[in-house]
């Protein structure tokens, strides 16, 4: 699987950013790092406009056919928007750095309440729903700067109206 942009890409954008990567990170974890990170991208898509110009074969999220900006800016079909590259590379640096850390396993059935070792107890939250997706939206990270450029891309959440 390719990841969106390119290695070439991603090191320019972590430089620019001011990162450094890890000393002795190959260019095959590289690689690996921004396939994650671009998978981390693609959940957002029930949430992108359009659909994907290959279809259902379509590797990635993008590029998308009807696809606009939240601004209603059209966004031509062949294209992925850089904005959606340079989130991809925020993901992939993160996930480099601590591995998995975007996509967290969640078992709800095997989380603790309290634990006792010794003289020190500690009891910890849990959570109030034992409903599958919210599990999974209380642990899922959310990355400020991977939100900040992806929100153009994200269709307006419009209230619900209610007709009597």
């Amino acid at each position: 699987m390719a990841g969106y942009g390119d290695d070439a890409g991603f090191t320019a954008y972590a430089a620019a950013a001011g990162y450094t990567f890890p000393d002795g990170s190959t260019d095959e974890q590289k690689a690996a790092a921004r396939q994650r990170g671009s998978l981390v991208i693609d959940r957002y898509e029930p949430r992108f406009s359009g659909r994907r110009t290959g279809g259902f074969v379509q590797e990635r999220a993008w590029p998308r056919t009807g696809a606009t900006t939240y601004y209603g800016e059209a966004i031509p079909a062949d294209t992925v928007p850089v904005a959606i590259i340079n989130a991809s590379y925020e993901a992939a640096f993160l996930e480099l750095t601590n591995p998995g850390s975007l996509s967290p396993v969640v078992n709800g059935a095997e989380s603790i309440k309290r634990e006792k070792i010794g003289p020190i107890e500690t009891e910890y939250a849990v959570a109030s729903s034992s409903n599958v997706a919210d599990l999974i939206a209380l642990s899922t990270p959310v990355v400020t700067t991977i939100e900040g450029l992806l929100w153009p891309f994200l269709t307006p959440v419009m209230p619900g109206v209610l007709v009597v």
